[in-house]
């Protein structure tokens, strides 16, 4: 016996090819990658374009024509590009994704090229039942048409034709409208599409005798004098996207092969709200909505441009963001700084019309950019106690620049700290605080602080010792009052006179103030760590105005319960006129001393019910 234990064979297995459903690609294709069937004229157009532009590779002084005629539910366009063979036919329609980009001999002028062959008349199918393509080879002047024929199940033919099918060099392609699409192969759309891609390419294209191409660019075309751009240019603005600009950025930018316009919209918008730019590559037209096409800040225009060195995802409607994306991107931004910067140097009427809108723009712009906010500071505009200024004009006005970080601070201090010679910048709205806290990189000796409850209260005048301890009953029963409400009663002299109190916080306080009333809400085990997360930070604060008639009459009052009441009501109005938003605790106040000082003024005691 064989002591050699055999071994089972290891077959090679054998390569299989993969089947496409044509039909289910189709699907594929108008759901999922193309957001509109109105893509199938870019295609064609594309086709027939990288067609002209691979024959004049190779013969400069070829004609450059397409010509595309609809009637009737069919599409017929014609090229003179560079044709077909019949092995090119059986290579390249027939063989899906394989482009006429990756031929050896075009490899040199692939970058000239709009879009590839295999996938892209594919999209036809998404309108067409059928698709019949005639092409005659200008690199083989001998050889024979060749007729293309398929269909949307999968299924095609390929055919010689006789010579005088086509005399002349170039490509015809045929469509069939599917059932239901016949809309879009109507003279009318096929019209409207071709113009809206093909406006900027440079050969003759034309719809019958119609053409289409609008050429030089809008941003190309000579002027007598820039206001005469400017008007040309806002027409241009209006008939593209429906508004009339404040202002036109030429965006010409050579070493990332760019020319175009940045239009300046006319009303403020969201910085949140996603800015859509159209984009055409070589002339044809890519996307109308292109979304990073410009820096986040920039989001006050709109643009519209041309370009040969961006590129474009595999449905040709996005840009792949890459790092030639990033490189224009930040071109282009620098085109729109400049702009800026040109406006703050020699046209100030129109900076401020600019800033009036889209102010919010340029705060975004300069918190991260120095230089900006050196040039915006004397034209950006804040809301101070002083009025509306720019950051410049306030800081010559105040030897230092105190700030709120929050709207609601900034109501509770403004008309005090104005009476009392302090100014305040309001640091609440976007990006307002970032800016003043940076203004002493830009402009040295500036000094800048937040203010606080501490820093109001100490530029208030105090109290002669004596009135004030003449009044230490009345202050007792106003602090037992507002003791609850974790707030202290401070008395002050300040004007103007006809403030009586003021309510004043800061961000401490009110963190530690939700912290009790959540710890008071809470069950035992989470009161517990609540309260061991209790904090140090002062308490709110309810100024007294010593020198208001109301508060020396309420001081006045011998009656405890009374004081008590007329205190919570100062409270109340105090926070009223800081505009903070109540507490349940705070209404529940301000009800309680309405009805309390009603019962008052009408003698009646207070919780008794004398109905009879």
């Amino acid at each position: 016996m064989d002591s050699q234990t055999s071994q089972p064979s290891q077959a090679s297995p054998s390569p299989h090819t993969f089947q496409v459903d044509l039909r289910g690609l189709v699907d594929l294709l108008s759901h999922h990658l193309y957001s509109s069937p109105k893509v199938y004229l870019r295609e064609l157009l594309q086709n027939a374009v990288d067609a002209i532009t691979a024959r004049r590779a190779e013969e400069p002084d070829a004609p450059a024509t397409v010509r595309l005629y609809a009637e009737d539910g069919t599409l017929r366009v014609e090229d003179s590009g560079v044709g077909l063979t019949e092995s090119d036919v059986h290579s390249l329609l027939a063989t899906i994704g394989r482009s006429s980009k990756r031929n050896d001999a075009l490899e040199s002028a692939r970058s000239d090229f709009l879009g590839q062959f295999g996938i892209g008349l594919l999209a036809c199918f998404v309108v067409a039942e059928r698709i019949r393509v005639v092409s005659r080879s200008a690199r083989t002047p001998g050889a024979a048409p060749v007729e293309w024929t398929a269909a949307d199940d999968g299924s095609y033919t390929v055919r010689t034709l006789p010579h005088e099918a086509r005399r002349e060099p170039g490509t015809t392609v045929h469509l069939v409208a599917r059932a239901g699409a016949g809309e879009w192969l109507s003279r009318e759309r096929v019209r409207s599409l071709a113009r809206d891609f093909g406006a900027l390419l440079p050969y003759d294209v034309r719809v019958g005798d119609e053409a289409i191409a609008d050429l030089p660019a809008p941003w190309d075309r000579p002027h007598p004098s820039p206001t005469a751009r400017r008007v040309a240019l806002a027409g241009h603005c209006r008939e593209l996207f429906g508004f009339t600009p404040l202002d036109s950025i030429g965006l010409d930018v050579p070493l990332a092969g760019i020319r175009g316009v940045a239009y300046v919209l006319p009303t403020a918008v969201s910085p949140a709200q996603r800015a859509s730019h159209r984009v055409h590559l070589k002339g044809m037209l890519l996307t109308e909505r292109a979304e990073q096409l410009l820096p986040d800040w920039a989001f006050f225009v709109r643009c519209v441009l041309d370009t040969d060195s961006l590129r474009p995802t595999a449905s040709r409607e996005a840009l792949y963001e890459d790092e030639t994306l990033a490189a224009v991107r930040e071109a282009l931004g620098e085109r729109i700084r400049s702009w800026l910067t040109g406006l703050a140097a020699g046209d100030p009427e129109r900076l401020a019309a600019f800033l009036s809108v889209h102010h919010l723009g340029v705060k975004s712009l300069a918190r991260h950019d120095a230089d900006m906010l050196r040039t915006m500071l004397p034209w950006l505009p804040f809301e101070t106690t002083d009025g509306r200024l720019s950051l410049e004009e306030f800081a010559q006005r105040h030897p230092v620049v105190h700030f709120t970080r929050t709207v609601e601070e900034y109501r509770q201090v403004a008309p005090i700290a104005s009476a009392q010679g302090v100014g305040v910048v309001n640091g609440g709205y976007t990006y307002d605080s970032e800016l003043i806290e940076a203004l002493p990189g830009v402009r040295p000796g500036t000094a800048v602080s937040e203010l606080d409850a501490d820093t109001v209260t100490a530029h208030l005048d105090t109290v002669d010792p004596a009135e004030e301890l003449a009044l230490a009953g009345f202050l007792a029963a106003a602090r037992a009052r507002l003791d609850p409400l974790n707030c202290d009663v401070v008395l002050r002299a300040f004007h103007p006179l006809s403030v009586p109190a003021l309510h004043l916080d800061d961000r401490a306080a009110r963190h530690e103030q939700a912290r009790a009333e959540a710890e008071e809400q809470a069950d035992d085990l989470w009161a517990g760590i609540l309260g061991s997360l209790r904090g140090s930070a002062p308490r709110a604060r309810l100024v007294l105005n010593h020198l208001n008639p109301l508060i020396r009459r309420i001081s006045s009052l011998g009656d405890p319960d009374l004081v008590g009441t007329a205190t919570e009501s100062l409270y109340g109005q105090a926070l009223l006129m800081a505009q903070r938003p109540l507490r349940p605790a705070d209404s529940a106040l301000l009800n309680r001393s309405f009805i309390g000082l009603l019962e008052w003024a009408t003698h009646t005691d207070p919780g008794k019910d004398d109905r009879r």
